[in-house]
């Protein structure tokens, strides 16, 4: 199949679900496109010998696409850029405390939790090394699944500052901890010193990188009146600046959330008028609306391709359990320190628990992992993962929190 054919496939499918979504089912365009998705090509694996030439063409569809490096160097560069892009650096800046705290140590300490649950529970057929490549391409939450949710629904926006900017800075932690798992996976044994260059020698030089390629851009983007070129300016800058940090090794998607908040923060110091902010603003916001309804038709489309066995399904039931009673543990620490839950915001550790999604990233990194490294089991538990995380939790926090909005505006 053709590229061109391809493509029309996926944004029609996305266009189609999208509508019924909105239109039929209520629910938000990410969530029930990829629920119609997942359930179309469940129906397309289970009946296929009712339709074996449907069945066949959805396989090779599947097939053709190549989701891992289409998330990690396709769509990646652009969602962490508008993600960061159109924050609100402000409440950002107030709850730069607690963000830090989830994005670093939250993140190790979640690695090693839930390799070390994945261990005990999913039984001794699963190896430490196996667990702790597991445990370090599950422990980041998925901005891209998260941020659509979020602005959405309007959940208290300290709350929704902690979440947003805990799933843009933990991704460049996380992909650091994974590769030093697959070195030691293929028999290198890492120092702890080499581990902490490492994190320094990426994160550093892509937090310099994005800083320079933001302030270059916005000095250009102030010497033009004209909106088309502002908006590829900031195109260069989130694909140009990824492709960069990735081929000088350093982390590429902090390289990408860096440039988004540091352009909008040196635009706001240009005098108005020399920047068309609200062109620019909503050209990325329909970039990362669009991307957001392909990307969850590739994630529903996946499950032709995943071998969803009896020990997929088992290690993905322990994984949901593991990972989330991991993540509430984390946050009640981070309430008793950092005092989460003042001015009475009683549901924060619950709704900071349950908005910790995980999305492609996740899935990108598990295709990533070498056949020789072995794990077959690793991609179908890391898929149970993202569908109940998207379907079940994105699903039901969205009710939750639309619930909590309306009691808060009939008490107005």
């Amino acid at each position: 199949m053709k590229t061109l054919e391809l493509v029309s496939i996926l944004v029609a499918t996305a266009a189609l679900f999208g509508w019924v979504s909105v239109r039929v089912l209520r629910v938000p365009i990410t969530i029930g496109t990829m629920l119609l998705t997942f359930v179309v090509s469940l129906l397309l694996a289970d009946f296929g010998p009712l339709a074996p030439g449907v069945h066949v063409w959805a396989e090779q569809l599947a097939q053709q696409i190549d989701l891992g490096d289409i998330i990690l160097r396709g769509m990646l560069p652009l969602l962490l850029f508008a993600g960061a892009f159109l924050l609100d650096l402000d409440q950002l800046a107030r709850e730069k405390l607690p963000v830090a705290l989830l994005s670093i140590p939250g993140t190790v300490v979640n690695f090693l939790a839930v390799a070390g649950l994945m261990k005990l529970l999913a039984g001794p057929q699963v190896t430490w090394t196996e667990c702790l490549i597991f445990g370090a391409l599950i422990s980041p939450t998925d901005p891209v699944a998260v941020l659509e949710m979020l602005r959405r629904v309007g959940i208290d926006k300290s709350i929704e500052a902690q979440l947003a900017g805990e799933s843009l800075f933990n991704d460049g932690v996380g992909a650091v901890l994974f590769l030093t798992m697959i070195e030691i996976a293929r028999g290198h044994a890492p120092t702890a010193w080499h581990v902490t260059w490492m994190l320094l020698l990426q994160a550093g030089g892509g937090t310099l990188l994005g800083i320079a390629g933001a302030w270059i851009t916005s000095q250009l983007m102030c010497r033009v009146l004209s909106y088309q070129i502002d908006i590829l300016l900031t195109l260069a800058l989130a694909l140009g600046g990824y492709v960069l940090a990735a081929n000088w090794h350093l982390s590429a998607p902090l390289e990408a959330v860096v440039a988004g908040l540091a352009l909008r923060h040196f635009n706001r110091a240009q005098p108005d008028g020399r920047i068309a902010d609200e062109r620019v603003d909503e050209f990325w916001t329909l970039t990362e609306e669009v991307q957001n309804s392909v990307l969850f038709v590739l994630l529903g489309l996946q499950v032709i391709s995943v071998t969803l066995n009896a020990a997929a399904l088992r290690s993905g039931a322990v994984a949901i359990v593991s990972a989330n009673a991991v993540r509430l543990a984390i946050m009640a620490a981070a309430a008793g320190i950092l005092y989460v839950c003042r001015r009475g915001r009683s549901r924060a550790i619950f709704l900071m628990t349950w908005g910790g999604l995980r999305g492609g990233l996740s899935i990108a990194l598990a295709l990533s992992i070498p056949a020789s490294l072995g794990g077959s089991w690793i991609l179908g538990a890391t898929y149970v993962v993202v569908v109940f995380s998207i379907l079940i939790q994105g699903g039901s926090l969205h009710i939750l929190m639309t619930r909590g909005t309306r009691r808060t505006a009939a008490h107005v």
